[in-house]
């Protein structure tokens, strides 16, 4: 799919201080990114702290998200968990209408084997009515789907159209690009620090959390690098690095909201477990932020 190539970003949920979905700070969000010049969005992803949201908070979300982008960018679906007739149910076509795609993460917590992993995307692939890019993500499931795993997909079921690759392990991605026979398919970095290095490696591309902090430069970066732009490319690396690494200090997306609370887009609002960022952090934070904005 060409259109989830550049810049794609794992939309944070907006929460007022009574804790309730804040639904015109995610309009100002999805009109600050789109005006940054992502390529795409993701809905109800793991930055999206969908695992504390109700079925019904869900839908606000995705209805909000679909009225705000009023069709000007191509929407990605999170849909995914660790039980697998579950994730088949949540695959209805009135559940999917007005997305482009789903993003579907590996199983987390049980932890299935290679076999596990393979036979639950079958079954996902065999239900979805819409492109599927698998989400591969250790650090959060417990368990990593090894290269082999996903180009067996990837060769048996045409819907799968790319992988979502945050193992934070640059060696696997190039193995993932070297390996697959496919070139329609999109190995697409989970990880912002590498996306730059994995894009010129063969990559298609990113799915960003700083990129909705930073949507204009972030973005630029990454066609640069699609186009081969390789120093200009590497000088935005640069100044955004510091960024990078400050918000996932705390964890995600505690820093991401931070940032975009200094921006005035949200307001800096979690749900537990997860809590705000410490004021010491929140300060460099801010620092780095408007230093790029100068």
């Amino acid at each position: 799919m060409q259109s989830l190539k550049g810049t794609g970003v794992a939309l944070i949920t907006p929460f007022k201080k009574d804790q309730s979905v804040d639904i015109a700070a995610l309009q100002n969000l999805v009109e600050y990114v789109t005006k940054g010049g992502v390529e795409y969005l993701v809905v109800l992803g793991t930055t999206g702290e969908a695992a504390t949201l109700t079925k019904e908070e869900k839908e606000v979300v995705k209805q909000t998200v679909k009225q705000a982008n009023a069709g000007r960018l191509p929407l990605v679906l999170g849909v995914g968990g660790n039980y697998t007739a579950q994730v088949i149910e949540e695959l209805a076509p009135s559940n999917l209408a007005g997305f482009d795609a789903i993003l579907s993460v590996s199983p987390y917590y049980n932890k299935p084997t290679q076999e596990g992993i393979y036979q639950h995307f079958k079954a996902i692939a065999q239900k979805s009515s819409l492109p599927i890019l698998l989400y591969n993500v250790p650090g959060r499931t417990g368990s990593n789907m090894n290269p082999e795993t996903v180009i067996r997909l990837a060769n048996e079921f045409p819907t799968i159209v790319g992988i979502k690759e945050a193992a934070g392990n640059m060696v696997q991605g190039m193995e993932l690009i070297r390996q697959t026979t496919r070139k329609d398919f999109l190995v697409i970095s989970g990880d912002d620090a590498i996306a730059l290095p994995l894009v010129l490696a063969g990559g298609a591309g990113v799915i960003s959390v700083i990129g909705q902090g930073i949507p204009q430069p972030f973005s630029t970066m990454i066609r640069l690098g699609l186009e081969g732009k390789i120093k200009e490319a590497f000088e935005l690396q640069y100044q955004m690095m510091p960024s990078i690494d400050l918000i996932f200090e705390q964890g995600n997306p505690a820093g991401i909201k931070a940032m975009l609370a200094h921006a005035g887009v949200i307001e800096n609002q979690l749900r537990l477990p997860l809590v705000t960022v410490d004021q010491d952090l929140e300060q460099r934070i801010e620092n780095e932020f408007n230093k790029l904005k100068k």
